[in-house]
This record gives structure tokens, C-alpha cells and sequence, in this order.
């Protein structure tokens, strides 16, 4: 009786081994012909000998153009769909989400998350409204939500957008302190996701958070006089990408490439078109 029963035992396995290889053998064709679109498995590294040297485009509006001649594609990562990140990391290019972090708009898609007593007065954009950055436990589980759909998309870093409310009148008491405490908090929620945290603007805060952050993303720093500023990303071997909006590349790319930074001229539109700097 046990010698029958070890026999139906074996059978049974032996069933169920066969079955298994039938189905992987009509899954591998199909997973064979599909594009890899998962996301990479490490924040997008920056190395610091590389740090003068990269060239970069900044894209959020128009249809994205992957043929441009630059190592650093900036997007966002609600317009931008997988197939699109897919292609670019096809050519070794380092993709950066651009996510809002101070502001929200009453057409994202997660702004009923957002609460009236969090919102304050009017920000940057049209229709935008700044956000109390000292309530992080409201505010948390939502930015961390925009930067996961970042890093579901396959993008590898981060590049925080109205980190600087506490320069205007947002509508809240915010000072120099509470927005270096949500900056750094934004860093260290990037970092547990996977991500490489860069920081847009926010001049005032560059040294104190140089060491918080991969890299930084600046506007318009040769008109508004402040280049000197973001040096303190430079001497510590990490890029600084830097965009004008005015004048030509023959004027301000001697000071800023001289500074090490990667520099582009582009309409505030931010579409496909880019005049770059030439590498040093």
C-alpha cells in the first residue's frame, strides 16, 4: 500500500513539473518580444569626474525629441510615458523627473489629496498654489506617490521644483529653517526610493544643502548675478545644470562654462528646441 501511494506521489510531480515547462515555454516568447521598460534598480549615479562634462536637455512641453544630443534628459514624469523613458535609457541616456514639491495645481492629478489648510496663496505657476512645507505628515504620502510614479516610469533621479517658497509670499510664516528641514526630508524620501534627489533654484540654500543633494538645477543664474552661488556643487564634484532664458551662448557660456556648469540656452517654453554650450 505505501509503495502504491509513493508511486501516485511521484506521478502526480512529475505532472506537475511538465505542466510548469509547458507554461514557461509559452511565456518566454512573449516576454522575448516585449520592450524592458522596468525601472533601473539604482539612482542615477553622478560620477565626479564627469561632473564638468555632462550636456543636458530640459523638456516639459511639445513632443519629446530622444534624438537630442545630450547624456541628461529633465521631463515630467506625468506627460512622459514608459515607452518614451525606455527608448532614452536604449541610449544610455540619465533620465530626471521634474516633480513639484512646494505647489500643487487644481489639475494634477492628485490635488484632491492636498487639503485647503495646507494651500496658501498663489505660486509660480498659473493657477498654482504654494504648500505649507511644515506639515510633512500631510504632505508626505502624497510627494512620495509622485516620486514613485517617477521611479515606475524609469526615471533614476529627481529634480525638486518650488523648493523655495519660503523666498515669497506663500501665504504661511515659512523661514530659511522650516524649508531646509522639508528639503532635506524631500533628499532623504528620494534617496529610500531609489532615487537621486537634485535641487532646483533655491540659491540662498545651495551650500547648506550641497551635501543633501546629487545635483543642482538652476535658472537664469547669469542674469540675476548669482553663478557664484552654486559653486559650492562644483567643489564637491557634483553637476550643476543651468538654463538661460535671454541672451545668446556667445555671451554667458564663457562664465559658465568656465564655473564647470552645463549650460543651455532655451525659450521659457521649455520645448524641444536648445542651443548647448560646447564642453570645455
Amino acid at each position: 500500500m505505501r509503495i502504491r501511494l509513493r508511486e501516485r506521489a511521484a506521478r502526480c510531480r512529475l505532472r506537475r513539473a511538465v505542466s510548469a515547462a509547458a507554461v514557461l515555454l509559452l511565456l518566454i516568447p512573449a516576454y522575448g518580444c516585449r520592450m524592458e521598460i522596468t525601472p533601473p534598480g539604482a539612482p542615477t549615479p553622478w560620477p565626479s569626474e564627469s561632473a564638468r562634462r555632462w550636456q543636458w536637455q530640459w523638456q516639459l512641453s511639445g513632443r519629446l525629441d530622444p534624438g537630442v544630443d545630450a547624456d541628461v534628459f529633465l521631463l515630467d514624469p506625468v506627460r512622459t510615458t514608459t515607452a518614451e523613458t525606455a527608448e532614452l535609457r536604449s541610449r544610455d541616456r540619465r533620465l530626471a523627473c521634474q516633480v513639484h514639491v512646494g505647489s500643487v495645481l487644481a489639475t494634477d492629478p492628485d490635488a484632491s489629496r492636498l487639503p485647503d489648510p495646507v494651500r496658501g496663496a498663489a505660486g509660480h505657476r498659473p493657477q498654482s498654489r504654494w504648500l505649507d512645507v511644515r506639515q510633512w505628515d500631510t504632505l508626505e504620502p502624497v510627494l512620495a506617490d509622485r516620486f514613485r510614479l517617477c521611479r515606475g516610469k524609469g526615471f533614476g533621479a529627481v529634480a525638486l521644483a518650488d523648493a523655495d517658497g519660503y523666498l515669497y509670499r506663500s501665504g504661511f510664516p515659512l523661514d530659511f529653517d522650516d524649508q531646509l528641514v522639508f528639503n532635506r526630508r524631500l533628499a532623504t524620501l528620494a534617496r529610500s526610493l531609489d532615487l537621486s534627489p537634485g535641487l532646483m533654484n533655491d540659491v540662498p540654500q545651495l551650500a547648506a544643502l550641497a551635501p543633501d543633494f546629487d545635483f543642482a538645477v538652476n535658472e537664469e543664474c547669469v542674469r540675476l548675478g548669482q553663478c557664484a552661488k552654486l559653486l559650492p556643487f562644483i567643489e564637491a564634484g557634483k553637476p550643476v545644470f543651468h538654463v538661460e532664458y535671454t541672451g545668446s551662448t556667445a555671451d554667458f557660456c564663457v562664465t559658465t562654462v568656465g564655473y564647470g556648469f552645463a549650460s543651455i540656452r532655451k525659450e521659457r517654453a521649455l520645448d524641444a528646441g536648445r542651443v548647448s554650450c560646447p564642453l570645455p
